[in-house]
């Protein structure tokens, strides 16, 4: 049966051209390479990052297959990830996941290295993925974090990102299940803040 109403972006809109490479600053949001393994390897043996985003890595072959699935989800429009650099190190992590093409929506996630917290690099890198993504012809962004979690939510408040409310035990973490905030933002608010400059 057919539907009423059309893709918000088109399939193929995406993956017919290579990811960007945006700038922040001095920061550099680009696609992962194979000599960030020692990177990966930092951030997934993190505490922090291991109780937040519930993944262990331990070996160059899974921090490899880590980088290498990125490229096929790029194509397939499934997911946008980038490597977060300062003087070519990298500091940080910016992804566009869960992408639905058909209602133009994505979820925004990112991690800083511990020597990069508390310098504004998540929010700043996360700025410059969301301008890409409503240029790119997005409706809607969500971000999502343990309540238990404030330093996401004031990177969530940093990015404009309004709290929408909370997702009771909506995900489970080492510890156990965990309320999660959902915060969103819609281009239209892009387009308000737009109008209220001028």
């Amino acid at each position: 049966m057919p539907l009423s109403i059309s893709p918000v972006i088109l399939a193929g809109h995406l993956s017919k051209n290579a990811q960007p490479i945006l700038h922040a600053d001095e920061l550099t949001l680009r696609p992962w390479l194979p000599d960030d393994v020692p990177a990966v390897l930092q951030a997934f043996t993190d505490p922090a990052i291991q109780r937040w985003h519930r993944q262990t890595m331990t070996s160059r072959e899974e921090a490899l297959a880590w980088i290498g699935q990125w490229p096929d989800r790029w194509h397939a429009e499934k997911d946008a990830c980038w490597a977060v650099t300062r003087a070519g190190d990298v500091v940080g992590r910016v992804t566009l996941s869960t992408i639905n093409l058909f209602e133009g929506a994505a979820q925004i996630t990112y991690w800083s290295l511990p020597t990069a917290r508390s310098q504004g690099v998540a929010a700043r890198a996360g700025a410059q993925v969301v301008q890409w993504a409503f240029e790119a012809g997005f409706h809607r962004l969500e971000l999502k974090h343990s309540v238990a979690n404030p330093a996401s939510c004031r990177v969530a408040d940093k990015l404009g990102f309004p709290l929408e409310g909370a997702l009771r035990s909506a995900l489970r973490h080492e510890d156990g299940w965990h309320d999660m905030h959902l915060h969103a933002r819609v281009v239209d608010d892009e387009l308000a803040s737009a109008d209220s400059d001028e």
